[in-house]
């Protein structure tokens, strides 16, 4: 589903056609989904606070329409201080134009609010509360707007109904999409009739003597995910401990007859036989002393390499270095890492500073978040609102590693498209995030390795 920012929202309006028709029909959907919370007309009282611009047109021909069907209907000005009682007050006051402060109308506690658009005062692209009433529903038109998940967006907008009017979208140059189960279904690669354990092997570099459960999440995880075969080495010469029976342990420095190699010399060992494998995921548990050793097997690595937690510690206060990477390269940060990638935490506007570390480092970002972003070095991006709180656990991250590692060993050929590397990257959060259909309170990370089959069980397999 397409997700547009204000300015996209103003270069639809601008190229459609005829307004009045469009205002019309907009109006005749906010009714009908008023006479939906209301529960029926009779004896209902609606109050509309209309604005001077689309939206309070909007809500004019709503309250026409529900005056016809029997509601008593007022309607007041955005600047009347206080609302009286009312069964529904329906928000048309401003739409996603609004960018400044708004002090609204007092309501009564308690009384079901529903907004046109977006609610009046939320920043459409941030999700900036700028004053706005909080909405039990809001009908928005043609594609959610972005401040929508982000902020304090959710809450604000409470449940979101799209409807379509017959806009087309087309001149808004689309470049940001919602991730949801139909999607995901679609994208997501499914083992071949054809496959061997070999078809998808996904090689991990994780872990160190105190942090092998992160080895052991990740090397779970992506064996859940779809790969056959997944060869873990830890830190330095370390061979990880405790891992699954199905994955193979090697140490890094595993060379018959060989004394211990320098960190560049381990990275071209790890390398050396990189073609068998579909991805590389490095970094979870791996501790910080590892950075000249990640720094020589990104640039050695021809696959999709995965870099999260103390992976990313190489390329901190330079993201540019990613561009060495020898296969594409994802990195997950989350608000912290990002901090320390790029000198600052992130922004208000979180889709535009996941594309803006996209752009400079060349590499596939995924920032973490209540809505997680990942966007490609091309300017495309996806928004994954599936899971919740629950995933905010100790090794919830190393389990997305896995499972990213495990979907994009079986992108190849495709794995050199940096956009449909990303989209899967997206489709694999949010199957990470929808485990929580599975969940209970006090989950654990195992919890969601366990639940991966689970929440896939009614795809295709």
């Amino acid at each position: 589903m397409p997700v547009l920012t204000p300015e996209q929202v103003r270069v639809v309006d601008s190229a459609a056609g005829d307004l009045d028709e469009l205002i019309g029909r907009a109006g005749s959907v906010v009714a009908r989904v008023a006479v939906d919370v209301l529960g029926g007309t009779y004896g209902r009282r609606v109050v509309v606070i209309a604005g001077p611009g689309n939206n309070g047109a909007d809500g004019r021909v709503a309250a026409a329409r529900l005056k016809a069907a029997g509601v008593r209907v007022e309607l007041v000005d955005p600047t009347v201080g206080l609302v009286g009682p009312a069964d529904l007050v329906i928000d048309a006051a401003f739409g996603t134009g609004l960018s400044r402060p708004y002090e609204p109308p007092q309501v009564d506690a308690g009384t079901p609010i529903l907004a046109v658009d977006v609610p009046s005062g939320l920043d459409a692209l941030t999700g900036a509360n700028l004053g706005a009433l909080g909405a039990t529903t809001t009908v928005t038109f043609g594609a959610p707007k972005r401040g929508m998940f982000f902020g304090d967006g959710p809450e604000l907008c409470g449940q979101v109904v799209v409807a379509d009017i017959g806009l087309d979208l087309a001149p808004a140059q689309i470049d940001t999409w919602l991730v949801d189960d139909g999607l995901a279904e679609r994208v997501l690669p499914h083992r071949p009739r054809r496959a061997h354990k070999w078809s998808a092997a996904v090689r991990v570099v994780a872990g160190s003597p105190g942090m092998w459960g992160a080895a052991h999440l990740t090397s779970s995880a992506a064996m859940r995910a779809g790969s056959g075969m997944v060869v873990v080495s830890g830190a330095g010469d370390a061979i990880p401990d405790g891992l699954p029976v199905e994955v193979v342990a090697r140490s890094a420095d595993d060379q018959a007859g060989a004394a211990p190699a320098d960190a560049r010399e381990r990275a071209a060992r790890v390398a050396a036989d990189l073609d068998r494998f579909g991805s590389l995921v490095l970094g979870p548990g791996l501790g910080r002393d590892q950075d000249e050793f990640v720094d020589a097997l990104v640039a050695l690595s021809p696959v999709p390499t995965v870099i999260d937690a103390d992976g990313l510690g190489f390329a901190w206060g330079r993201p540019e270095v990613l561009r060495r990477a020898g296969g594409p390269a994802i990195v997950t940060p989350h608000d912290g890492e990002f901090a320390k990638l790029v000198g600052r935490p992130p922004g208000p506007d979180r889709v535009g500073e996941c594309r803006e570390l996209a752009t400079r480092s060349g590499a596939v970002v995924l920032l973490k978040g209540p809505t997680t972003v990942v966007a490609s070095p091309t300017g495309a991006s996806w928004l994954v609102t599936a899971g919740d709180q629950r995933l905010a656990t100790a090794g919830s991250g190393d389990v997305l590693s896995g499972m990213l590692g495990a979907v994009l060993a079986q992108l190849r050929p495709d794995a050199d498209d940096v956009d449909q590397v990303a989209l899967t990257v997206a489709c694999a959060a949010h199957w990470h995030g929808s485990t929580c259909d599975h969940l209970a309170a006090g989950t654990v990370a195992s919890d969601i390795v366990d639940a991966l089959a689970r929440t896939r069980s009614g795809w295709r397999p």
